[in-house]
């Protein structure tokens, strides 16, 4: 569904972003993009969007030229940014202006959504908090239905309830046919709800792994203390003794902490690459 090969993208002349960057991904699957500050992750993001250019390289959508922006494009992907700029209407003008741009937005899904998220139909959006302006442009965006939906820190301006409405939401959206790219500094927000890691560092991807296959050839657990024996990928202290994760020798089940992935990835690359490789 979505095919970069060789992309190569710079802001100032000499200084690539990306350099050869290749990327696959696929429908029916929930992708998290991961990285710190500055790694690419919204550059990325704009890129399959169509609103940056490669210097080099393709991306495709759909099969589809994305730079070229065409209709049948532009109809069929969304982006939630994290910076929103909404204009000073009500709800309603809002959706009668812009709903059409998507041949299957769902009008009686978008009002489902709004309550969910404890939304008034008939509000001024000038007058929404941050977070309110968050949910509605997430309500927006899951009622216009398109094969692929790409967030950009979504969970920004969102309180514990409406995360825990957000996830709830986004995984039950899913099909066969879609292909959602969730991009977040805040990892923890996406246990238990994407299958896929893509992890961005030093404008390079540096893993891309399904969920199961991570759990199957890591274990993520909590022990009282460190055992010098037990080859540790990364520890991290709490309250509770050490939050660990160790190779997955003895196919032990564990639930995935995203945090704890993430910083072993970053801080233990090689390792991580060899037991994956």
């Amino acid at each position: 569904m979505i095919n970069i090969q060789s992309l190569t993208f710079s802001y100032k002349p000499g200084r690539p972003l990306f350099e050869n960057l290749n990327l696959q991904l696929q429908p029916g699957h929930i992708y998290g993009l991961l990285g710190k500050n500055g790694a690419g992750k919204s550059t990325l993001l704009k890129q399959i969007t169509g609103l940056l250019f490669p210097d080099a390289g393709k991306v495709e959508v759909f099969g589809e030229v994305a730079s070229e922006r065409n209709p049948s494009f532009l109809q069929d992907i969304f982006l939630v940014p994290e910076e929103l700029y909404l204009p000073k209407v009500k709800i309603k003008q809002y959706l009668a202006t812009r709903a059409c741009f998507y041949p299957n937005f769902d009008h009686k899904a978008f009002a489902a959504y709004l309550k969910e998220f404890d939304i008034p139909q008939h509000q001024y959006l000038p007058e929404m908090s941050y977070g309110q302006k968050k949910k509605f442009v997430i309500s927006f965006a899951l009622a216009a239905n398109t094969r692929v939906l790409v967030m950009d820190e979504p969970t920004n301006g969102l309180d514990i309830p409406s995360k825990s409405i957000f996830r709830k939401l986004i995984a039950g959206t899913l099909t066969d046919d879609k292909c959602i790219i969730i991009s977040t500094h805040q990892v923890r927000d996406l246990d238990n709800l994407i299958d896929s890691i893509v992890i961005i560092d030093n404008h390079r991807i540096i893993f891309r792994e399904a969920v199961e296959t991570v759990t199957d050839k890591l274990s993520f657990k909590v022990v009282p203390q460190l055992n010098p024996a037990e080859t540790v990928l990364y520890a991290d202290s709490n309250l509770r003794g050490h939050a660990i994760v160790t190779p997955n020798q003895h196919q032990e089940h564990s639930r995935i902490d995203m945090e704890l992935l993430f910083n072993a990835v970053l801080s233990n690359r090689q390792s991580i690459q060899e037991i994956f490789n």
